[in-house]
């Protein structure tokens, strides 16, 4: 029995192995090159077949861009609620002509500061739509401008005071006010030039002058520009002067300083103008010469006669060969100047230490020209930084003096 089972078995084996040649007969295996026919197996990578991968990652980055652009970060999201609180406070920031000039005009940066803080806390709404999950499922909400936007309350403060001061800048140079001014102040330089050239010509006939330069048919110009021009170092501003004049029979006889009173006249409109358009215009003049005469006036004289009494004859003074010197220099800093007691001391440096000595604040040619100008008559300094200005005196002024230095520098600091 165990016999005819295994010869059984032998004949089934027999029988397959025949049919398996029978099929295989005339193919070819795909390491069999007789045919130069070769079969290439995919390539996986990460499980990944073909160029898989590769169309995977264009996806991803297209779903990046796509967020990136239309889904905002937390930056700029904060930076829309801020600017929203603020625009609501002080309206938005625009440079059409009288929309600054709200009352965020004089705001301060700490009032600013504090009402974003306050308006920003009370903003518990959804901060990135995208990420709105928390605020769904969970109470006391993660994603709101209240939690995420604190930390940028201080820059977007700042950020807005500039474009609201840029902004102010060309509204005023584009206003209505500031037009006028500079033609104003074009008319008066044209009075300045007037006055200089016929001051000492009769009062109608620098009266007539000033009002072809500067009257009311010029644009600018007006009425009460010519008197002030026509009336600049007039003798008879005071009642002394008025005395002068009777005893002289000269009722157009000018002071000593009318000339640096005229240089005042166009300072104040100097001043006009920076104050409407924003500007720091600076007007330079050179210091005009004034008569230190010993002789007697008339009216000393007259007094002399009623009286009996001789007047006294002032010491006359040694010939300064540079009157004609500036009264003030400019100096621009290498540094910035924080305070008014440090500028005080740049200027002592530069004028007291060899020009060769090494200074933060001076260069070498700069402290040579102030003290070769302080030798030659120069009583003012005005030293500049980046951003501000100081008015350091190192000589007694007059009052004429005075006056103009401080019109001309309005927008420095003194002490």
């Amino acid at each position: 029995m165990k016999n005819t089972a295994f010869l059984a078995s032998l004949l089934l084996i027999s029988f397959g192995a025949a049919d398996a040649m029978a099929v295989s007969a005339g193919t070819v295996g795909a390491s069999d090159l007789s045919r130069n026919v070769s079969v290439t197996t995919p390539t996986t990578t990460n499980g990944l077949r073909g160029n898989q991968g590769l169309a995977n990652a264009y996806v991803q980055n297209q779903r990046n861009t796509y967020y990136m652009v239309t889904q905002p970060d937390v930056d700029s999201a904060c930076r829309e609620r801020i600017y929203n609180c603020l625009s609501e406070y002080c309206g938005d920031v625009t440079v059409l002509p009288g929309q600054t000039s709200g009352r965020c005009q004089y705001i301060t940066e700490n009032e600013l500061y504090n009402y974003t803080l306050l308006c920003i806390q009370k903003d518990t709404s959804v901060l990135l739509p995208q990420y709105n999950v928390n605020t769904r499922t969970g109470s006391g909400g993660m994603n709101t401008a209240a939690r995420l936007c604190l930390p940028y309350v201080q820059q977007e403060v700042m950020s807005y005071l500039s474009m609201a001061n840029m902004a102010d800048k060309l509204s005023k140079s584009r206003s209505d006010l500031c037009i006028q001014r500079r033609q104003e102040l074009e008319a008066a330089l044209a009075c300045q030039a007037v006055a200089l050239a016929y001051g000492n010509e009769t009062s109608s006939m620098l009266t007539s002058q000033l009002t072809d330069a500067c009257g009311a048919g010029v644009p600018g110009g007006s009425a009460e520009m010519v008197t002030r021009f026509a009336n600049a170092g007039n003798v008879g501003a005071n009642i002394w002067g008025w005395a002068e004049k009777i005893v002289n029979l000269d009722l157009n006889k000018k002071s000593e300083d009318w000339q640096a009173a005229v240089d005042g006249v166009v300072a104040s409109y100097v001043n006009r103008m920076n104050t409407a358009c924003g500007d720091n215009l600076q007007l330079n003049t050179v210091s005009h010469p004034t008569s230190n005469s010993s002789e007697p006036t008339t009216l000393q004289t007259a007094a002399a006669l009623a009286t009996g009494v001789a007047f006294p004859t002032a010491t006359k003074t040694t010939e300064n060969p540079y009157e004609n010197w500036s009264v003030y220099m400019e100096v621009t800093s290498l540094s910035e100047i924080n305070d008014y007691n440090t500028a005080f001391q740049v200027v002592q440096a530069g004028l007291t230490n060899p020009a060769t000595t090494q200074n933060a604040f001076l260069t070498s040619a700069q402290m040579d020209d102030m003290q070769t100008a302080y030798k030659r008559g120069t009583k003012v300094f005005i030293i500049r930084d980046s951003s501000r200005c100081f008015i350091i005196p190192v000589a007694t002024l007059s009052s004429i003096e005075t006056s103009f230095v401080a019109q001309s520098f309005a927008n420095c600091i003194s002490k």
